[in-house]
């Protein structure tokens, strides 16, 4: 049975295998986006051209059907949520509910993990068994890297080129990008295809997929969540923290922190927008406050 996808299917995914969102979550987030993309069918309109003035209309069309303020202010913040993720993604140029009154709730600064914690992370996927190899190669991919899950997932072997020590990335829409490949992701990688490690894998030369579950078929996003949260617990970094996006955040954030340029970071990581990334710088600052406090003498009265 094949999967009908709409402009919400990637961000309810998102939230789930990303975000951690139960199930109850995703199906409330999922009427609110549906109950707005069918105001929009009976204006002929379709919900990915909407407009502040749509937003705004459909807001007040909510307040005038006696709805609760809490459940307004829910959809508000749905939409949100929505139309930022798809910006981030380049789905759509604008955000049609920037300038929308309500009670909006601020966007969630990403909590990266500290230095020390990825490296320990790292460090503790050792082993020559293939899964070993493999789970080494993933972390340090998303890591180094900084790309999203689904675009590692859809990473192919002749997408790496290790005489250029680059690797092409597909995001959303197809739109590809060439991203450095780092000594340490370039050494673990070639262990990781050489004779023990991906050619283990059952029906490993069926597929070009980089990454291979335990059956020999593609990673999925959500096999990539499962190794992550295994690996975590055995490095005794606590699980609620832990997902492939946590990579991402701390790529970026510890880049910005040595002194990377934002637009560099920006080309990383495949953002449409600058000021996706200044999130980041947000993230860097909130870190340097907090060890000035603790650290510096003159600190404190």
């Amino acid at each position: 049975m094949t999967t009908i996808r709409t402009p919400a299917t990637d961000y309810l995914e998102w939230l789930s295998v990303e975000k951690g969102r139960s199930v109850a979550t995703i199906d409330a987030y999922r009427r609110d986006i549906g109950k707005f993309s069918t105001w929009m069918r009976e204006r002929q309109r379709d919900a990915l051209d909407a407009s502040e003035n749509d937003v705004e209309a459909y807001v007040a069309t909510l307040r005038a059907s006696a709805h609760a303020e809490s459940s307004v202010a829910r959809a508000i913040s749905v939409l949100r949520g929505w139309f930022g993720f798809m910006l981030d993604e380049g789905t759509v140029t604008k955000d049609p509910t920037a300038r929308v009154k309500g009670a909006r709730r601020g966007r969630t600064l990403p909590k990266p993990l500290d230095e020390e914690q990825i490296i320990a992370l790292l460090d503790s996927v050792h082993g020559n068994a293939a899964t070993d190899l493999r789970d080494r190669a993933l972390l340090e991919m998303l890591y180094d890297t900084g790309a999203r899950v689904s675009e590692v997932v859809g990473i192919k072997i002749e997408d790496l080129d290790f005489d250029e020590e680059l690797i092409l990335v597909t995001g959303k829409g197809s739109k590809q990008r060439l991203v450095p490949m780092g000594v340490t992701l370039r050494n673990v990688m070639q262990r990781y295809l050489a004779q023990g490690g991906r050619d283990t894998f059952i029906n490993a030369r069926k597929t070009s997929r980089l990454f291979l579950n335990n059956r020999g078929g593609p990673l999925s996003r959500q096999g990539v969540d499962l190794i992550i949260r295994k690996r975590a617990l055995v490095a005794g970094i606590e699980r609620s923290r832990i997902s492939a996006h946590v990579f991402r955040h701390s790529c970026a954030t510890h880049m910005l922190a040595r002194g990377a340029d934002i637009r560099v970071v920006q080309e990383l990581l495949g953002h449409a927008s600058i000021a996706t990334t200044q999130l980041y710088t947000a993230v860097s600052m909130t870190s340097l406050k907090r060890e000035y406090q603790g650290a510096h003498p003159r600190a404190h009265d």
